[in-house]
């Protein structure tokens, strides 16, 4: 595969190749959302085609309407460069659902594919790998010659859960083991595998942190929301979604890992203060992961920890300290605003939220911004 060097999208104007927006492309039907690696951007794929929009402030860079015939199931951005990564989807998809195609928006055009035997479930991209998940396996390329790096067996991967560090030195993968509720940590620097046990049911979402040293894990309960470091597996940290079951749609952590954000079918994304200092990451902490031999470890989890034998569990996790309420049933991701203490929150509507959060007093969020972003009319 040949191509020019990745260019920066230009974020002031649309690429001048963008194709008329005709009436019939606000019929557009969503099929998938993604943020980009740094959440400035976000893609999204409809049964007509893509478009990539700037999330602050909010405005569509470009899009790309295939017209009939070219829907796209799953597109995912590398930064805000020129080279994405998408895959057919939808009743009636441009390419087959078995190939990923990189495309150059620089060119208009694919620049290199990759088949398999199976429907592709996901796709996640650095500066110089390109991951493919499939239903029970995981495909890492090079990224300049498409050559494969490596395979991993997964259990059934419906979902196509997969993630990736993005600090350029290190890559962490992780994705799901081969038992229920395990996960499967890839330390490529040190060539070393871990595997955690993070739920008894089977994983339904995690996220790692851009280095890769933190991983949070949600289980299809979606009760309990896990933090693990990924260098050797001990537990950090353990938060409270709620009471009842729900089905943890995103997970995402603010750039200094001090947040975590959670969106769920209940309809209500929560943020949650973290206790971990990412600078003792690996070091003094690893040494005791019991908040009984050492109550100052981040694993020491409330006020009430020391009459753990008397209550239930579920008064002993802690619970979020801000809450923003949506439409119950329906999917969002979750990402952090480039503005303090704000989080980005994207719906299979078509719904753009910025909202903003008491860092001091949490409670209920501010809602800064509305957008219908699948609206013709709402593009800037």
């Amino acid at each position: 595969m040949s191509h020019t060097p990745p260019q920066t999208l230009d974020s002031e104007e649309p690429s001048p190749a963008t194709a008329a927006q005709t009436p019939d492309s606000q019929a557009a039907t969503l099929l998938h959302i993604s943020f980009n690696q740094d959440s400035g951007c976000f893609a999204a794929a409809t049964d007509r085609g893509f478009r990539i929009y700037n999330c602050d402030p909010f405005r569509e860079i470009f899009r790309r309407d295939f017209g009939p015939g070219g829907g796209v199931g799953l597109v995912h951005m590398l930064f805000r460069c020129n080279i994405l990564a998408f895959v057919g989807g939808g009743a009636d998809p441009r390419y087959p659902p078995n190939k990923v195609m990189i495309w150059d928006d620089h060119q208009s055009r694919c620049i290199g594919e990759l088949s398999f035997r199976s429907e592709v479930k996901g796709v996640r991209l650095r500066r110089d790998r390109i991951v493919v998940v499939l239903a029970h396996k995981i495909f890492v390329y090079n990224f300049s010659d498409l050559k494969v790096l490596h395979q991993i067996e997964t259990i059934a991967n419906p979902k196509g859960l997969c993630d990736l560090s993005h600090v350029s030195a290190t890559m962490v993968l992780v994705c799901p083991g081969l038992q229920k509720g395990q996960v499967r940590v890839e330390h490529y620097a040190s060539k070393r595998t871990k595997f955690i046990m993070a739920h008894d049911s089977r994983i339904a979402c995690f996220a790692l942190t851009h280095d890769g040293r933190l991983l949070a894990t949600a289980s299809s309960k979606g009760t309990l929301i896990r933090l693990f470091n990924t260098l050797d597996g001990s537990l950090l940290q353990e938060v409270r979604r709620g009471a009842d079951r729900a089905e943890i749609y995103s997970l995402a952590f603010s750039p200094t890992a001090q947040w975590l954000a959670v969106s769920s079918d209940k309809g209500t994304v929560h943020v949650f203060n973290l206790k971990v200092d990412s600078g003792l990451m690996g070091h003094d902490r690893s040494h005791s992961t019991s908040s009984e031999a050492n109550p100052a470890s981040p694993t020491a989890v409330s006020s009430l920890s020391f009459i753990k034998g008397v209550l239930p569990k579920y008064f002993s996790s802690e619970w979020s300290v801000a809450q923003f309420r949506l439409q119950e049933g329906l999917q969002y991701v979750v990402a952090f605003g480039h503005q303090k203490n704000t989080i980005v929150i994207l719906g299979m509507d078509g719904s753009f939220y910025r909202c903003q959060f008491d860092s001091g007093n949490g409670g209920e969020m501010t809602q800064l911004e509305y957008y219908n972003f699948l609206k013709a009319e709402e593009t800037f």
